[in-house]
C-alpha cells in the first residue's frame, strides 16, 4: 500500500488496492483475549451450531478492525481516520482447519471535501457474501 497519500493526488473514483486478510481460529482466540469477548460463538463450534450459526464466527469488531486496516495502511497514518462506521450484514464463518476464512476488503473514494477530507466506501466480503454494509471512512489526507 502507499505509505503516504496526498489529497491533491486523489480523485473521486480512486480505488484502494484490494487486500485479503486470513482469519483463523487462533486469530479469534487472540482477539478474545485482547478484547475480553469470550462469547462461545467465537470459539465453540457446538455452541455456535446450537444457536443457529453454521460454525464459529469472527467477532464483529475484529472484522471491522481488519477492514479498517485497508484505510490505515493506505494513508500510512492511523491518526488520519476522522470517522469510521459500519453495519454488520453477515458473519465471517471460520472453519476449524489450516485455511480458515478470508476477508476480502477494497475501497473507493466517493467524495472529496474542501478541507483535505475524503470519504471512502469500503467493501468487505467473506465466502462471497458482503459482511459489512454501509462501511465508510472519512480520512484527512496531507
Amino acid at each position: 500500500m502507499t505509505a503516504s497519500v496526498r489529497y491533491a493526488d486523489v480523485e473521486v473514483g480512486t480505488e484502494l488496492p484490494e487486500w485479503v486478510f486470513p482469519v483463523r481460529r487462533p486469530d479469534l482466540v487472540r482477539y478474545a483475549g485482547a478484547s475480553g469477548d469470550f462469547n462461545p460463538i467465537h470459539w465453540n463450534e457446538r455452541f455456535a451450531r446450537e444457536v443457529g450459526l453454521p460454525d464459529v464466527i469472527a467477532h464483529g469488531m475484529f472484522t471491522m478492525a481488519q477492514a479498517g486496516r485497508l484505510i490505515t495502511d493506505w494513508t500510512g497514518d492511523p491518526g488520519a481516520v476522522v470517522e469510521y462506521g459500519v453495519r454488520f450484514s453477515n458473519p465471517v464463518v471460520v472453519p476449524d482447519d489450516d485455511t480458515g476464512a478470508e476477508l476480502v476488503v477494497s475501497g473507493v473514494v466517493t467524495r472529496k471535501r474542501d478541507d483535505n477530507l475524503v470519504v471512502v466506501a469500503i467493501t468487505a466480503r467473506s465466502a462471497g457474501a458482503k459482511v459489512l454494509a454501509r462501511s465508510t471512512a472519512v480520512v484527512r489526507l496531507a
